[in-house]
């Protein structure tokens, strides 16, 4: 049987990665914060895995916080590679490598946090994905998802565009990415609800987000 590819429409490598990395890098104090937020939960030691994490942003400054064994799993070779020189260049110590997430390469019960910021629309096998983070997730511990909603208004996506002042080009692109690619992807509650439920996962809160929902999983 063929291995899927783990991802829907085209991968994210080579320039394309490039672009999307130093687009991103313009929202670095959204990252930070979010860092912040998760570290404020977080023993000293703990494990941490972000699924997806691109040019590793969240996971760079997360290390900037406490001394936490932090992993980075993305499908895209381009984006590990920028992910450990970032994370070199500012002598962090990250553990970023290549891997589907709905086939992750570690052992049952590995983390005590999980993160998946942005990525898990275009996951091709989501119900997978989701049994693998239950799969690796300690007891008790905490898997996030952030993403998209389907039914996120175009107008509030254009705002949100706007105010990251990324030049005219960069949003005419993103624009048009969101409208005619990431919400086609996007999921709604009910979807989402469903997908939970196949995958195994007992306790689960669906909150919105600006653009979206943070999904809060719980083993």
């Amino acid at each position: 049987m063929q291995p899927t590819k783990g991802y829907k429409g085209v991968g994210m490598e080579g320039g394309i990665a490039r672009w999307y990395a130093k687009l991103t890098r313009k929202s670095l104090s959204d990252f930070q914060a979010l860092a912040q937020r998760m570290a404020a939960s977080l023993a000293p030691g703990a494990r941490v895995l972000e699924i997806a994490p691109g040019p590793g942003y969240f996971a760079i400054e997360l290390a900037k916080l406490g001394k936490f064994e932090i992993t980075g799993l993305d499908i895209s070779n381009t984006f590990v590679e920028i992910a450990r020189r970032e994370a070199q260049k500012q002598n962090l110590s990250v553990d970023f490598r290549q891997g589907n997430a709905s086939q992750m390469p570690f052992a049952d019960e590995s983390f005590d946090l999980m993160l998946c910021r942005a990525a898990f629309k275009n996951f091709s096998e989501p119900v997978r994905a989701l049994a693998e983070m239950r799969r690796v997730l300690r007891p008790g511990g905490k898997a996030l998802i952030i993403d998209l909603r389907r039914d996120t208004p175009q107008q509030e996506i254009d705002k949100y565009i706007d105010a990251m002042n990324t030049g005219s080009v960069n949003s005419i692109l993103m624009k048009w990415t969101f409208r005619f690619m990431l919400l086609k992807r996007a999921y709604t509650r009910e979807e989402f609800e469903k997908m939970i439920a196949e995958s195994g996962w007992k306790n689960a809160q669906i909150n919105e987000a600006p653009l979206g929902f943070e999904i809060t999983l719980t083993k």
